[in-house]
């Protein structure tokens, strides 16, 4: 285990980051989430959404505003929301990603999954994508614990450094397509490349250390963790 603690490890976000914004998995979520607003507080369709929006920008996950000020069952919560959604008709094997990962020496890098979605909706948008065995473990958002610790917390990057057996920030490396998560973890000392799709606008100010527009980039800004270079100049 010494070994492995020494050993960089490299956290993927999910959501938006291992398949493309274009499943319009994210817009049917937020669907999900007002349905479940309107049904379970009364709200209007404008409420909800209104509600759902200021959730998320306070505490970084709607299902947190919902425990903490309506006594929300969380995992109930999931099962109508993250549960419910129809993955499989939107996530396919992607040859690529997979290929690109394969690629990552796991000689010098360790992989690990950092999500803020629930442990079965990550796990299922990995399985879907044919990817599962790249990582060697996952963090999540435990919808079933106490007290709920999302990104952009430093508490939940602590936890994903535990989880992994990292001790040390500079050996913690990252992707994921948010801004305010990868400004974060570049705070707390981590190296960070964030995803923006060419479809999207570029923030006016870089996130963190590195911007890229597709996960073959990694190939670029970390070399060092690569059994081969890029030879598209993705």
């Amino acid at each position: 285990m010494a070994d492995s603690q020494r050993k960089p490890v490299f956290f993927f976000d999910i959501d938006n980051c291992l398949y493309s914004k274009s499943t319009k998995v994210a817009e049917m979520m937020c669907d999900l989430i007002d349905k479940y607003f309107q049904t379970h507080l009364s709200l209007t369709q404008e409420d909800a959404n209104s509600l759902h929006l200021r959730y998320y920008k306070d505490y970084g996950l709607a299902i947190e505003g919902l425990v903490r000020h309506h006594k929300v069952d969380p995992l109930d919560y999931n099962s109508k929301v993250d549960d419910a959604l129809p993955l499989q008709d939107v996530i396919k094997p992607n040859p690529q990603l997979r290929r690109m990962l394969e690629d990552i020496d796991r000689s010098k890098v360790r992989l690990w999954l950092f999500t803020n979605a629930y442990v079965n909706h990550g796990k299922r948008v990995v399985k879907l994508l044919n990817v599962e065995d790249q990582f060697e473990g996952i963090t999540y958002c435990d919808y079933g614990a106490a007290e709920f610790v999302c990104k952009p917390h430093k508490n939940m990057f602590a936890k994903a450094m535990q989880d992994a057996g990292v001790e040390n920030p500079e050996d913690c490396y990252f992707v994921d397509d948010s801004f305010i998560n990868c400004k974060a973890a570049k705070e707390l000392g981590w190296t960070a490349a964030h995803l923006v799709e060419s479809s999207e606008s570029k923030p006016p100010q870089q996130a963190s250390q590195y911007e890229i527009k597709h996960l073959e980039q990694l190939r670029n800004i970390y070399p060092q963790f690569f059994k081969t270079s890029s030879t598209n100049g993705a």
